[in-house]
């Protein structure tokens, strides 16, 4: 193909959407009326007449990732875990036009997230399996993403590169000091609230598996516990059902800043990304680095 929808073209909804038709027709699905659900690091879409999720990534790298992401979903599944499921007596991924797409068992018809409680339960009986080796899970390094990120940052302000990168090379150093509490073992790598559905039972599910690794269980907490005390996205009932329901407050963990930080510096960069195709994106970029620099309030920060 030469639409300018793969890996040399930008991931803009159209481009995204050329993928998609090529995509259904490889796997024998209709991909008339399907409805955009969500475009970041994934395209994600809803075939219309099928219950079917469609999932084309923006990284044209991520093959690796995704194929582990389907033999996970198909593990977790054989284990009875309430986690998303891949469409069964399908060969995926596909690549088409260079982008690695992915076809997913739709929940339900319209996205219903689960609450903070049901998060809980969900990472803590997650947290209890233990994987079997065949899976290969990756470590989780998350300051290797942080570096590739930033070197890509070609459309961003020098100055506020460079800033940026002291501060990566100061929360790396606190990093390593870090004295972890809990087991290391199998993590979802991206837990929270949004990535916790519920089906058509009103059952919670865990999706986005892309991010499953070995890594300590803290960095599944981080992010619910981040919303809470520094964006103000959760109520402090909604958080402490959380941590009841999973069993440990982070908050109470000296190492818990360290992780705050890093984990706001990566949602930061991710931003980055999307500057030059997205005004909304360059807005909120400008806003997340004034906070960082002024130490200022996060409470503004939006949601993407």
């Amino acid at each position: 193909m030469t639409s300018g929808a793969g890996v040399g073209g930008m991931f803009t909804a159209e481009a995204a959407g050329v993928v998609l038709v090529s995509a259904c027709r490889t796997a024998g699905f209709d991909p008339a009326g399907a409805e955009l659900l969500r475009l970041g690091s994934n395209a994600v879409y809803r075939l219309a007449g099928t219950p079917v999720i469609v999932r084309i990534a923006r990284d044209p790298g991520s093959l690796p990732d995704m194929t582990r992401a389907v033999r996970v979903a198909r593990w977790l599944e054989s284990e009875g875990f309430a986690a998303t499921r891949v469409v069964a007596d399908l060969e995926q991924p596909l690549v088409v036009d260079g982008r690695v797409v992915t076809f997913w068992v739709s929940a339900q018809d319209a996205v219903v997230y689960a609450d903070l409680r049901e998060l809980g339960d969900l990472l803590r009986r997650l947290h209890w399996l233990e994987e079997p080796g065949s899976l290969a899970l990756p470590y989780y390094d998350p300051f290797q993403e942080v570096w590739d990120t930033l070197r890509a940052l070609g459309d961003v302000p020098g100055d506020d590169v460079a800033f940026l990168n002291e501060r990566a090379e100061r929360i790396q150093k606190e990093y390593g000091r870090l004295d972890w509490v809990l087991d290391f073992g199998m993590i979802h790598g991206d837990a929270n609230v949004g990535n916790a559905i519920r089906d058509r039972d009103g059952r919670p599910l865990l999706i986005d598996l892309d991010g499953f690794s070995l890594g300590q269980r803290e960095w599944d907490l981080v992010l619910t516990s981040l919303y809470y005390e520094r964006f103000g996205w959760h109520t402090r009932t909604e958080y402490e059902s959380f941590v009841y329901h999973y069993g440990f407050d982070l908050m109470n963990w000296p190492g818990y800043p360290v992780l705050a930080d890093l984990r706001e510096l990566k949602m930061t960069l991710w931003i980055g990304h999307q500057v030059t195709t997205s005004e909304k994106a360059a807005e909120e970029f400008a806003r997340r680095v004034h906070a960082l620099r002024t130490d200022g309030s996060r409470k503004d920060w939006q949601a993407f």
